[in-house]
């Protein structure tokens, strides 16, 4: 491990948040060299620390600081406290994540140009497309051991994808395998394969999944060029009089606040505390919040379509045996309006253990249909809908009245669906049914989204200043030594699982800052 690095020390580079894209970005640093720090707010637990059972796992990893809620999606009425299902430990969401790694397809970089002018929607092409960015999707597929690339195979079928895939060819589907997944269907990068355990969202206590935790940050730490720093909540990020960023104001684990001086800065919060920490480092020079002179920082929020459909069966099924999510059918992955709606959508196998079942099935409706669920639990089969969802101007992270521990303005985050959104989901309710039914489901079960997982937006890369926050390499527009790493750069979000995206997008931008750096630009 390296020696502590300096508060004083304004050569380093300091990344806050130890997820896909800062925990990616900072060993990718350490590996080219540069001495790096990140600051993680949540604490450091390891693959034999990781709980298998859902309430107490839930306990030990999930993100659970107040957060205020609006709008007219469910949210606000079953989890108004709870926009956001990701985790606060070092390696961040990645730790709870299924692992499903998939490439957006080329339509989905230039929406704007391919659905055009969509009433309610705030479209916008991305500044890259897929041609740039296939060389470091190849990269980060290497790297995360993404299945069915580079010669890996699949991971076995569990029973819940054997129903899923019967279904699915009978309605006359034709994409469908085990998916493409950052979990070690044979050993590999020091780490065994999948056990089949079942408790893909606790953390996986084998390390077959491939985590920033497991995977990334010990090589960093390695090279002597990296300091993780977990318990350490990042409150406001300071400039000097010209506007470049000094430094990071942080509590420790003790509270204390603490003040690391930085030659750059780069924001990995996730799409709700990435655009929170940024709004809430107003200042006299830039009186709405760091990088927000176009007004976009918390913008633009989504969260991806999404809904479930279970479905009850007259003989056992065990969904929850074996890897969650590893089961996919990507047909209705196109563009193609005459469904009714623009951009697409996948169905992914699902399942939830008994606890989280009770919790997340329906939450306002109680009643016999959800207990008789629950009696025949071991009937059921799930899938889960994830789908592009519209951005849009008002769909928004903003600070609330409400201040936290360290007396810092909560998150608000307001939503609602676009009709382009609810259109999807029917649609794949529908499809979702038709599946089940196919295979003689006694009946089916549609439950409304969860708390978010995949949180995208609200920090956007543009080509023009006015229209986003950061450019093409995730650095701001406005302060040229202030990036932002995470999820919420994504312009649009396309159908697929953001992780494998924000993965690619941190290699590249590590290259990019390396670059500068060597150049004595940064």
């Amino acid at each position: 491990m390296p020696a502590p690095y300096d508060l004083n020390d304004d050569a380093v580079f300091v990344i806050v948040g130890s997820g896909a894209g800062g925990g990616t970005l900072g060993t990718q640093l350490a590996l080219k060299g540069i001495d790096t720090v990140i600051l993680e707010a949540g604490q450091r637990h390891e693959t034999w620390d990781f709980i298998n059972d859902e309430w107490d796992s839930f306990a030990q990893l999930a993100w659970t600081d107040k957060r205020m809620t609006s709008g007219s999606w469910e949210i606000t009425k079953s989890f108004p406290n709870l926009p956001a299902w990701i985790v606060k430990a070092v390696g961040g969401s990645t730790v709870h994540w299924a692992g499903a790694s998939l490439r957006f397809q080329e339509h989905e970089f230039k929406t704007r140009t391919h659905y055009g002018e969509l009433a309610g929607a705030n479209l916008l092409d991305w500044p890259v497309d897929l041609q740039e960015m296939e060389p470091w999707y190849a990269q980060a597929e290497t790297r995360m051991g993404v299945t069915r690339t580079n010669g890996i195979p699949g991971l076995p079928g569990n029973n819940n994808f054997k129903v899923l895939e019967a279904g699915a060819r009978k309605i006359g589907y034709k994409e469908v395998h085990t998916g493409n997944m950052a979990i070690n269907s044979e050993p590999r990068d020091d780490r065994g394969s999948c056990m089949q355990l079942g408790f893909c969202f606790q953390g996986c206590k084998s390390g077959a999944k491939w985590s920033t935790l497991v995977a990334e940050i010990p090589k960093g730490e390695a090279t002597g060029r990296l300091e993780v720093r977990p318990s350490c909540q990042v409150l406001r990020i300071e400039h000097d009089e010209s506007g470049k960023v000094t430094g990071v104001v942080y509590a420790d684990a003790d509270g204390v606040e603490q003040r690391q001086k930085a030659r750059a800065v780069a924001v990995a919060g996730n799409s709700i505390e990435s655009p929170r920490l940024l709004l809430n480092s107003h200042s006299a020079k830039f009186p709405d919040g760091l990088a927000n002179s176009s007004g976009q920082v918390g913008r633009n929020y989504m969260r991806h379509t999404t809904g479930t459909v279970y479905g009850l069966f007259d003989k056992p099924v065990h969904m929850y045996r074996g890897t969650t999510m590893a089961g996919i059918v990507r047909d209705e992955a196109r563009h193609d309006t005459s469904r009714g709606f623009a951009g697409g959508y996948e169905f992914e196998t699902l399942s939830l253990g008994l606890p989280f079942m009770a919790a997340f099935l329906d939450p306002l409706k109680w009643g016999r249909d959800f207990s008789d669920a629950l009696d025949n639990y071991k009937n059921l089969a799930g899938m889960w809908i994830v789908g592009e969802d519209m951005p849009r101007e008002d769909n928004r992270i903003t600070l609330a009245e409400e201040k936290d521990a360290f007396g810092m303005p909560v998150a608000s985050v307001h939503f609602d669906d676009h009709e382009n959104d609810t259109a999807m989901r029917d649609h794949a309710y529908r499809q979702g049914t038709a599946m089940y039914d196919a295979v003689g489901a006694i009946r089916t079960i549609h439950t409304p989204p969860y708390p978010s997982t995949h949180n995208m937006g609200t920090n956007r890369m543009s080509e023009r200043a006015q229209d986003g926050v950061v450019n093409r390499f995730g650095q701001t527009h406005d302060i040229p030594n202030l990036f932002v790493s995470d999820g919420s750069q994504f312009t649009t979000g396309a159908a697929e699982n953001p992780t494998l995206t924000i993965v690619a997008l941190a290699l590249r931008q590590a290259d990019h800052i390396a670059g500068r750096i060597g150049r004595g630009e940064l």
